[in-house]
């Protein structure tokens, strides 16, 4: 892949500007990657400075087209889709069902890394019809022996505090187990973005000081969570990087024992982006998952 050094670069990259669609809802314009055919498959991203569909999935797109009509979402306050006024963890659910309302999509199967598993579990629960399969990277359940808030998430609201090449490079090495895989093109991706002014805003909207003291009670909201995941009717598959510094692997618990239908698999070596650090172990899990029966 060619290197990438401007923000103009990355819309006019071949790859990216060939899957790039943009639908009118009610929750505003939502930006999005299209590629392949056959049943929907829809791919959600996680949170952080500089995230967007693209950033998260745009290695695994050629993989998952191959049989599946493949979309990657940006939620509102990412990407290239419109902002919104309050958190865009609040906004993410509502933007999912409206996306799909949008393309007339009755029943998708998901891949959601971190907020993109939440946001995915939580419209499981609440929509069960319109969810085929669920799969996870990360970012479900709660830490129960782990402390919180854990080391990643410190470093990420140090740089939305604080946001410099070398924070965010610094936080970016906590998300995975190897940092080599950090290229020079890959850290100036999320920098571009991440370092946009409405880009921070909208991140900082999610994490800050206040958040930080909110996850320190984080167990307090254990009940909730677990209500949430015991809806879940999909044949669901959890995914986890034995090495995840953001949501420790032990989170993965309480959804392993309260989703009826679910199964684990856990990638040695890998941090919190399982789909980047462990990319071809992460496609042939998943897909077998997702082509069965």
């Amino acid at each position: 892949m060619r290197p990438i050094s401007t923000e103009t670069d990355i819309q006019n990259d071949p790859e990216y500007a060939a899957t790039s669609r943009t639908v009118e809802t009610p929750v505003g314009e939502l930006h999005y990657h299209e590629a392949g055919d056959g049943p929907p498959l829809l791919l959600l991203h996680g949170s952080g400075p500089g995230v967007s569909a693209w950033s998260n999935f745009r290695g695994n797109l050629a993989a998952f087209a191959a049989g599946y009509r493949t979309l990657a979402l940006d939620f509102p306050g990412f990407g290239v889709s419109a902002s919104c006024d309050g958190s865009p963890l609040a906004a993410a659910a509502p933007a999912v069902t409206a996306f799909l309302d949008a393309l007339g999509l009755e029943s998708v199967a998901i891949v959601g890394n971190s907020m993109g598993g939440n946001v995915a579990s939580q419209v499981a629960a609440a929509h069960p019809d319109r969810v085929s399969r669920l799969v996870t990277i990360g970012g479900v359940g709660t830490a129960l022996f782990a402390t919180s808030p854990s080391e990643g998430v410190k470093l990420l609201v140090q740089f939305v505090e604080d946001p410099t090449r070398e924070r965010l490079v610094t936080w970016m090495e906590s998300m995975v187990f190897d940092p080599s895989i950090l290229t020079e093109e890959f850290v100036e991706l999320r920098w571009q973005v991440a370092s946009k002014p409405e880009a921070l805003a909208d991140v900082k909207r999610m994490f800050n000081s206040k958040v930080l003291g909110m996850m320190r009670r984080a167990p307090l909201a254990a009940p909730d969570q677990v209500a949430t995941l015991a809806k879940i009717k999909a044949p669901t598959l959890i995914t986890w990087g034995r090495d995840d510094r953001v949501t420790p692997l032990d989170s993965m618990l309480v959804p392993m024992r309260v989703i009826r239908n679910c199964e684990l698999h856990v990638f040695p070596d890998c941090g919190h982006w399982a789909m980047i650090e462990r990319k071809a172990e992460f496609e042939r899990v998943t897909l077998e998952f997702l082509g069965r029966p």
